[in-house]
């Protein structure tokens, strides 16, 4: 009789659930296909320099940690599914059955859905495995070849994780229904949400914003003590005075609401609030812009203090504008009756305002979780994109030997090794190396030895012959220089700004053999790899062999490309051997780095798609609960709204009418936290795309971005419409019945 019951239950209930089933599935899809790259059974051909224990382990933990997130959404679907049939199991209450047997009937009646969703959404996983198949591949460089195939250990751990997460979301359920009283159950659809006004949400939002000004003001204080100068430029001065006084104004105005707050409302001081928040998000984000415009020495973590500000302030300006735009409807509205008595609008504007006042923290919040998931999405290419490129720079060559001497005080303990241990196993092995090249890094000057200032590191020298044999291992033209001059190679990420103050103030520098002048040609921006630069230096000198002859040797280095990939094994175990012969922690002070393109390119690749995929999952999780939580607020308020616009049809309103209110309706609910989660993350992602404009410009390249992020755009602008669509359809045959 209980099975039978559940079913009809499973049947009445399909158009309630069907958002649910749908995400659900969407979300066990999604699962899957990104859980499928970590199975066992999982052995695409990638090429024997490739080892995928590193992507197997850190994309099952990392799609497990993501999906986690779903436990708050069934947990929220089936709060509103007790609220919605709660009248429902009262009856079954006074008819004889007990609370306990109620509980375990709706969590059957939820079973039911979730292992639907998972039967059909493993399905779809295996397809939607091949595209995240054609992803890895593509990023590993190899053809992609289609294959149909369900993993037996992905299949166990997907259905294990869900019907855990749906078994401890229905004990809560069950304790929940136990503890609900009968009468409350037959008047729980007949209650509403407090209003706005009665809670303490806005007021403790508005007092820790104040604690955080009054950090950001001291915070100001210190940063303009230690490093403030009137030589700077009126910019940077302002910027100093501008994150003093910007707090400082916020803090002022609180003082000023709470001495005329009989005079002022709560909602002035939030507008007020509002435009300080503004003004204290534009003095935060110009500190790193005028700290790399300006060569400015605030400390290595200003930019991430900067971040929090700007984070902090934004986030204040998400909570104050939603919590004002009830307020500014009703205001609207009676100050244009023109526009309040025009056509349905008094209905329309009924149905806003009656729901935004009690629903405005689930709308803020879902207005925060769209600006984390769109920030996500957005920023997963930049991020993997920038990773992509720095590797094309690190691992130009297949060994790569590097030593520093920053540890280092007594000039005959500088490396003058030739690193044979690396000859030897190359032979072994039978590895040819088709470049081999030693060399040594000088510095200009003798004395420049003891100069150890992290700001005034000393640019290194190399000689033009072992320039030449770099270059033409990497497949450049040579060049030529006189005796009596030098250029210069500089790292991709240096700025043309600050190669030109370099160049302007180095026309002519000394070394122990004499002055040298620079070349017509003075600098050569072909990437060349970064262990060929002195330690926080982003430019190399390049001197005559005969200068370099006469100099101190402080960096012993050496490149090899062989004729063919090393294999991961192999890589693993040179890379072993060498630091067992060369430790990082030896007596002279010297540091050994050896660097292999195996294995640098697959931990590299493996951690990029981890992070794109992690990255890219959660923001699609992120979207979908939030989609999710939007259209179940209207889709369980329907039946509210049903008698209202059975009114409207007795009052003669046609039902193309009526459709056209539900659209404006919908559209509203949708817009108003989409549309302020774009603005809000556009500015986060301009201010982390402009603190990181080097690096993109040197790694990842505008065109690629913008392509990416215009991908982005695409499967966020799908999604929508997909709920918004089927909400607008399941919500007009609600109130159609």
């Amino acid at each position: 009789m209980y099975v039978k019951l559940v079913l009809r239950n499973v049947k009445r209930s399909i158009k309630d659930y069907l958002i649910y089933v749908v995400t659900m599935t969407i979300c066990v899809t999604l699962f899957y296909a990104f859980l499928s790259i970590s199975s066992k059974y999982y052995h695409p051909d990638v090429g024997t320099e490739y080892n995928f224990t590193l992507l197997n382990d850190g994309m099952k933990m990392a799609i497990c940690a993501v999906t986690l997130l779903l436990l708050f959404l069934i947990r929220y679907v089936n709060n509103y599914m007790l609220r919605r049939k709660q009248k429902e199991f009262a009856i079954q209450s006074v008819m004889g059955m007990e609370q306990k047997t109620v509980g375990w009937l709706f969590f059957a009646e939820t079973f039911v859905m979730g292992a639907a969703s998972i039967v059909v959404g493993i399905c779809l996983g295996a397809l939607c495995s091949q595209f995240i198949t054609a992803m890895l591949l593509a990023s590993y460089d190899q053809n992609y070849q289609l294959s149909w195939t369900l993993f037996p250990d992905t299949v166990s751990l997907t259905i294990c994780f869900f019907v855990l997460s749906f078994f401890v979301v229905g004990m809560f359920n069950i304790r929940t229904i136990r503890k609900i009283k009968i009468v409350d159950m037959l008047y729980a659809d007949k209650k509403n949400e407090s209003a706005l006004k009665k809670s303490i949400w806005m007021p403790a939002i508005v007092l820790l914003y104040e604690v955080f000004c009054l950090w950001v003001l001291i915070n100001g204080i210190q940063t303009m003590h230690y490093f403030y100068d009137n030589r700077f430029a009126l910019p940077v001065r302002m910027m100093f005075w501008g994150n003093i006084i910007v707090p400082a104004m916020t803090l002022l105005w609180v003082v000023i609401w709470i001495i005329k707050w009989k005079k002022c409302s709560f909602h002035t001081l939030i507008r007020g609030l509002i435009l300080c928040s503004i003004l204290n998000t534009i003095v935060a984000a110009s500190v790193p812009k005028f700290q790399s415009a300006y060569y400015l020495s605030l400390g290595t973590d200003t930019t991430t203090q900067c971040m929090v500000f700007v984070l902090a302030d934004l986030f204040f300006f998400i909570c104050g504008i939603i919590y004002l735009v009830n307020s500014l409807i009703i205001a609207w509205k009676e100050k244009s009756p023109e526009h309040k008595y025009s056509g349905h609008n008094l209905f329309f504007l009924g149905q806003i305002t009656s729901k935004l006042a009690t629903n405005t923290k689930t709308m803020t919040l879902i207005c925060i979780t769209l600006v984390a998931a769109i920030f996500l999405f957005i920023i997963s290419p930049v991020l993997t994109g920038w990773s992509s490129g720095y590797l094309d720079i690190r691992s130009m060559y297949d060994v790569q030997i590097s030593t520093k001497y920053n540890n280092v005080y007594e000039e005959e303990d500088l490396p003058t090794d030739n690193y044979d241990l690396v000859t030897d196993f190359l032979i072994q092995h039978g590895i040819e190396a088709d470049y081999d090249c030693t060399f040594n890094l000088y510095l200009a000057k003798h004395t420049d030895f003891y100069s150890r200032v992290k700001s005034d590191f000393p640019v290194v020298a190399i000689s033009l012959s072992d320039y030449n044999t770099i270059r033409k291992m990497l497949g450049y033209d040579a060049i030529t220089l006189n005796d009596s001059e030098f250029t210069t190679q500089w790292q991709s990420i240096a700025t043309e700004n600050e190669r030109d103050i370099f160049l302007q103030s180095h026309f002519e520098i000394s070394t122990d053999t004499g002055a040298l002048t620079l070349a017509d040609h003075a600098y050569y921006e072909e990437p060349i790899g970064e262990t060929v630069y002195n330690s926080y230096t982003n430019v190399l000198y390049v001197f005559p062999d005969s200068v370099c002859q006469e100099l101190l040797p402080v960096i012993r280095n050496r490149y090899i490309i062989t004729d063919a990939n090393i294999s991961y094994e192999d890589a693993l175990t040179l890379e072993h051997d060498f630091s067992a012969e060369y430790p990082e922690g030896n007596d002279n002070g010297v540091s050994y780095t050896i660097r292999m393109k195996t294995l640098q390119i697959n931990s590299t690749k493996a951690s990029n798609f981890v992070l794109k995929a992690t990255m890219i999952y959660g923001a699609i999780v992120l979207i979908v609960i939030c989609l999710t939580i939007l259209s179940l607020q209207q889709l369980l308020d329907a039946n509210h709204y049903r008698y209202r616009f059975s009114v409207l049809r007795k009052l003669g309103v046609e039902d193309r009418e009526i459709g056209t209110i539900v659209l404006k309706q919908l559209g509203v609910w949708f817009g108003l936290p989409i549309v302020i989660a774009i603005l809000v993350s556009g500015v986060i992602v301009m201010y982390f795309i402009g603190t990181i404009s080097a690096e993109i410009a040197a790694y990842i390249g505008l065109g690629t971005l913008l392509a990416q992020v215009s991908v982005t755009i695409g499967i966020l602008a799908l999604l929508l419409v997909c709920y918004f669509i089927s909400t607008w359809i399941l919500f007009k045959k609600s109130i159609s019945e």
